[in-house]
């Protein structure tokens, strides 16, 4: 069986990188997928996509990506689940990135010794 995305997409937001209690880094990030067709008032809708990237791909799109980027992914979905604080369980779908490609041109405003600060997460 083949379980495998990808697309391309536009950032939503500025990326924040998060370590877990071991020290691996992640990021969660949301992408604007514009579809390939036109709704009935002609205009173009977008899908966003929530994806998870870890350690490099999560630390270099946190470095060198910012809000409007443009950037290809290719991974996995994955279904994952939590009870939330009144008890209810809540569904999670998302994609977990294999592989990263920045299609944008390199912002001018980002030198590759800033860095956005880390934020613990836990496992």
């Amino acid at each position: 069986m083949i379980n495998q995305v990808t697309l391309v997409g536009r950032l939503t937001r500025d990326p924040e990188l998060k370590k877990t209690t071991d020290g691996t880094a992640v990021t969660q990030i949301t992408l604007a997928v514009n579809r390939h067709f036109r709704n009935h008032n002609g205009e173009i809708e977008a899908d966003f996509v929530q994806c998870t990237l870890w350690r490099k791909a999560a630390e270099n799109t946190c470095q060198y990506c910012r809000k409007g980027a443009v950037i290809g992914i290719t991974g996995r979905l994955q279904t994952r689940h939590y009870d939330n604080k009144e008890g209810k369980r809540v569904y999670v779908t998302e994609v977990v990135a294999d592989s990263v490609r920045f299609l944008s041109a390199k912002p001018h405003d980002v030198l590759p010794e800033q860095k956005k600060e880390e934020i613990p997460i836990g496992n």
